[in-house]
């Protein structure tokens, strides 16, 4: 397991941009899949998006986010990102990072992740 800390979250109009930060400040990302989950009270968990661990890494999306977000990361500096633009008040949730050993999947398995952050707040108002 690694240690994950969230960053970056805020409150926007609709149609605004946020950049969410995931960092591991002590230790490494190096060789995990990295993903972000969202939640709303009373819902569950839902991927978001997810970036696999090689040297080209794929990226997956939830379909309610393709063309509006972009995952990606930095090994070097232990970090990793989730761009979102074009943002709409159906975006509103506790966003999480999360890390596993196991391969990133299109299907955002959450039992997968055995490293979890503490989440960081997104609000899109209309």
């Amino acid at each position: 397991q690694v240690r994950l800390v969230e960053s970056g979250g805020g409150s926007v109009h609709s149609g605004g941009s946020l950049r969410l930060t995931c960092a591991a400040p002590e230790g490494t990302f190096r060789g995990y899949c990295l993903a972000w989950f969202r939640q709303t009270p009373g819902t569950r968990r839902e991927g978001v998006a997810s970036i696999d661990a090689g040297g080209r890494p794929r990226t997956y999306y939830a379909d309610s986010v393709k063309g509006r977000v972009t995952i990606s990361r930095d090994n070097a500096n232990n970090t990793m990102y989730l761009e979102m633009n074009s943002l709409k008040p159906e975006d509103t949730a506790m966003y999480y990072c999360a890390a596993t050993i196991w391969v990133c999947t299109a299907a955002f398995k959450e039992t997968n992740f055995d490293s979890w952050g503490q989440g960081t707040q997104v609000t899109v108002s209309s």
